[in-house]
């Protein structure tokens, strides 16, 4: 190991063209979108790669979007993927009451109950306050019958773009996002009796998306936010114990999703949310580190650039990390338009290096970067980045 190797959590910037394609997805014949679609990342692949990172993507551009702003396609995608779910018309957040937690039993509550939310209430209400936490969903996705996986040809889709444009360039590594059984079952729930039942059957079915990705010899990431994120999402704050045993499901499922699948080739990715807000109510990664470390996955991808979460790192200090796990710090953040000094950047890796070695570092960004930040940013962020990676390798 000469120098210290570099990704990103996933989803990069649109282009225009690349937007007005999905907007017009319905009225284009099938072979046209499907060639804007590769020519968009195959140009996405290739300018990651004139950047200089080492691990890339095809940008997320599968999880089709239509905004420039969008929170949730890393979430959305899984709708047309699995059958069972209905997509209605109504506003899901408008027709659910606030779900109320109790001691021993924590419930996730509706988007717009987050204690974040309410404890800056007025701060989320002001427009000038610069707070960005992207529309709330005009869609009700709602499971009406048994959990299967219908997105096998998406998938392969999906597989078969990256792999043409990292053929086409000569690039060795890449991974594909997919979310995690824990992340997906927060559809609303209409059919089966019980949580672990209905998240069991995510898992079944997501585990055909899995191991696509992994036998195409792609780096499997899942995205979970579960595992941070969901904290805030429960009202009132529930006891760290109770909490840890919420954890306990979603970890259980995706381990039973990933049999027989390599964990060298998985990434996990936890986040606290991508909204641009105070984040005061998130939970610390010292009390959930160790069940993160239950996963069969031996790369973990964590925020540790966010200037809630940064001091963070020093967490990684106190744990016994085994010899085949690898830490991929975010160094560059999403949730500023300030771009991370290389220097800086350099130190951040540094730290970690320090405490598990430069051969167990990727540096990598705190989150998807696309839809969150402007394009001219996100592309400045990850040279910086590069940048910050060969200063630290030096």
């Amino acid at each position: 190991m000469s120098r210290i190797r570099t990704t990103h959590v996933g989803s990069l910037p649109r282009t225009d063209q690349l937007l007005a394609a999905n907007e017009a997805k319905t009225q284009l014949a099938r072979d046209e979108f499907e060639m804007v679609l590769q020519e968009a990342v195959d140009e996405v692949v290739k300018k990651q790669q004139d950047i200089g990172l080492d691990i890339v993507n095809e940008g997320e551009y599968g999880h089709v979007t239509t905004g420039k702003v969008d929170y949730g396609s890393w979430w959305a995608y899984s709708f047309t993927r699995l059958g069972g779910i209905e997509v209605r018309d109504e506003a899901r957040w408008e027709s659910e009451k606030p779900v109320r937690s109790t001691p021993g039993n924590p419930q996730l509550t509706s988007f717009p109950d987050r204690r974040d939310w309410t404890k800056f209430k007025d701060a989320y209400a002001d427009p000038t306050a610069g707070i960005t936490v992207g529309k709330l969903p005009d869609k009700n996705p709602v499971v009406t019958g048994p959990i299967t996986y219908v997105g096998g040809e998406e998938a392969a889709f999906d597989i078969a773009l990256l792999k043409h444009a990292m053929d086409r360039y000569d690039i060795a590594d890449g991974f594909l996002a997919a979310v995690a059984p824990g992340s997906a079952a927060r559809v609303k729930n209409e059919y089966y009796d019980s949580e672990a039942e209905y998240m069991y059957a995510c898992a079944d079915a997501l585990r055909e998306e899995y191991r696509a990705i992994v036998d195409a010899g792609l780096i499997l990431q899942l995205d979970d936010p579960s595992l941070a994120e969901a904290w805030d999402q429960i009202n009132p704050e529930p006891s760290i114990e109770d909490y840890r045993s919420f954890l306990q499901l979603r970890i259980d499922t995706l381990n039973h999703a990933l049999e027989g699948i390599d964990p060298a080739r998985v990434r996990i990715h936890l986040c606290w949310g991508s909204w641009h807000g105070p984040h005061t109510t998130d939970i610390e990664l010292k009390h959930i580190v160790d069940k993160v470390l239950e996963i069969n996955a031996d790369q973990i991808s964590f925020e540790a650039a966010n200037v809630r979460h940064a001091h963070e790192w020093k967490v990684w200090r106190d744990i016994d990390l085994p010899e085949h796990k690898i830490l991929v710090p975010g160094v560059v953040s999403h949730s500023t338009n300030v771009v991370e000094h290389p220097e800086l950047v350099a130190e951040r890796i540094e730290k970690f290096a320090g405490i598990v070695g430069p051969e167990r570092v990727i540096a990598s960004t705190d989150c998807g970067l696309g839809g969150r930040i402007h394009r001219d940013i996100a592309w400045a962020k990850l040279e910086s980045l590069v940048e910050g990676a060969r200063l630290a390798s030096s």
